[in-house]
């Protein structure tokens, strides 16, 4: 016979399916119908949770040294109102910049919402912040 496909083989691959397409096929959702993550809640409620958690200020391995070097202790509102000026610049489309709050410059990273650094007032004295595009008092 040789390589070809035998009679018998191909007999067995046009054998019908014994299943119909309704069941191979997943079940339709009836129309109108929404997705519900994670059990509860909506589309909307999922995403502003997510963007929530991505709005948090993180700090930089630099700039916890240099607060802890410094004695800078930040409080919840502390850091709100610094979140607060961050959300401000990145509304004005801001990409690096110095928010001033309680006489202590910070420089962050708005695209990624990073503090990097801090400096008090005791060494700002002929201090230059460079790489920035925006200044804000929070």
């Amino acid at each position: 016979m040789g390589w070809g496909v035998s009679q018998m083989s191909r007999e067995w691959l046009l054998r019908p399916v014994a299943a119909t397409p309704e069941q191979l096929l997943p079940a339709r959702k009836p129309e109108g119908t929404r997705p519900v993550l994670n059990g509860a809640g909506s589309f909307r409620a999922e995403l502003d949770k997510r963007l929530q958690s991505q709005r948090q200020l993180a700090f930089s391995a630099h700039a916890l040294d240099r607060l802890r070097i410094r004695n800078i202790r930040l409080t919840q509102d502390d850091i709100a109102r610094i979140e607060s000026a961050v959300n401000k610049v990145a509304a004005k489309g801001g990409r690096d910049s110095l928010v001033i709050y309680k006489e202590i410059a910070y420089v962050v990273s708005i695209s990624n919402r990073t503090v990097i650094t801090a400096v008090d007032m005791a060494r700002m004295n002929d201090h230059v912040f460079t790489q920035i595009d925006s200044a804000v008092f929070a």
